[in-house]
């Protein structure tokens, strides 16, 4: 952790300003490794592993159970890769890299941290990102090298940060927590006035199959497998759709795919190496909660509250909700 990351930082449970109480170990960087966060009230916050971790205590048991299934996801495939770039830029269209440049960003939800190093080389001013599980300290690793990236272990339910963020953005992290409407609500609370937010989420809309019979799956299966027991069981059906893609679904030049089922968005992974594919398939088994939203559910989000609301229906598959908070 930089010391310019107390700028943007608060208690989760008070929304008190933090500050540095102890100082164990400080790299030639300028991180805090180890150390102590403290607020204005008395609540403290250790810093491990250059991560300070600002969790509520009363926090819920699923939410940690999710965030620590994707944890081990994001230590398995922690590699960043040059196209990450052009597929959040899809994600969170008609955001653009020009909207990030110059503006204190928060990130909901960040994984391996790859739109944290994204978004940061887009010129933000800063990036506080935030995730749940130890897959935070993996995003750390990634981008501590980036002067205008900071990464904390917190609940996006209850946001440790103060309220003055120019743009809030989450993708692919809504779906995966109790209420996503709530989620989204509290990602939008970070923004000062006339701040942007920006979210994406799965789609119920053409996905029918995968809720009639891939989610009766993960759920009574492979949802509470070992990481190992299920990265092997999800090699195979990875192996088979890396090989269709490849085969079927080859992007003409303007980069739309053939018509066939998820054409544009299969078509969006033909140069994606297998264990990329893997990567997402066993993303799709490992977690105990997703919800697929309908249009009109993720409309009522910013029905009210926002100025230019818009969401638009992504590779006909899923949402990207934006909005200007009033």
């Amino acid at each position: 952790m930089r010391r310019e990351a107390l700028a943007f930082l608060a208690c989760p449970v008070t929304g008190e300003p933090l500050e540095l109480a102890r100082v164990d170990v400080e790299d030639p960087d300028g991180h805090v490794m180890t150390g102590e966060l403290v607020a204005k009230g008395g609540a403290r916050y250790p810093i491990r592993d250059g991560v300070p971790r600002l969790l509520p205590p009363d926090i819920e048991a699923i939410k940690l159970e999710t965030a620590e299934r994707f944890a081990e996801e994001w230590h398995r495939w922690a590699e960043l890769r040059e196209y990450y770039e052009n597929q959040f830029l899809g994600w969170v269209a008609p955001v653009t890299r020009a909207d990030f440049e110059g503006q204190v960003v928060f990130e909901g939800g960040c994984g391996k941290g790859r739109h944290t190093s994204v978004v940061a080389g887009f010129g933000a001013k800063a990036v506080v990102a935030i995730d749940l599980g130890s897959s935070a300290v993996v995003a750390f690793r990634n981008t501590r090298h980036l002067k205008n990236a900071h990464v904390v272990i917190g609940d996006l339910m209850r946001p440790p940060v103060k309220k003055s963020f120019d743009l809030a953005f989450s993708v692919g992290v809504l779906h995966h927590l109790p209420d996503p409407a709530a989620a989204f609500r509290s990602l939008a609370s970070v923004l000062r006035k006339g701040g942007k937010v920006v979210a994406w989420v799965y789609g119920y809309e053409n996905n029918e199959w995968i809720t009639r019979f891939v989610d009766p799956v993960r759920k009574a299966l492979t949802a509470s497998l070992g990481a190992r027991a299920l990265k092997t069981l999800s090699l195979a059906p990875s192996a088979a759709l890396w090989g269709a893609i490849k085969l079927f679904y080859k992007p003409d030049a303007q980069g739309h795919g053939p018509k066939l089922p998820y054409g544009d968005y299969f078509a969006s992974m033909h140069d994606f190496p297998l264990d990329e594919i893997h990567s997402i398939v066993f993303d799709q088994l490992v977690t105990p909660v997703a919800f697929y939203l309908k249009e009109d559910e993720v409309k009522r989000w910013v029905a009210e509250g926002f100025v230019d609301p818009q969401v638009r229906w992504h590779r006909k598959y899923s949402w990207t909700v934006t909005g200007t908070r009033a």
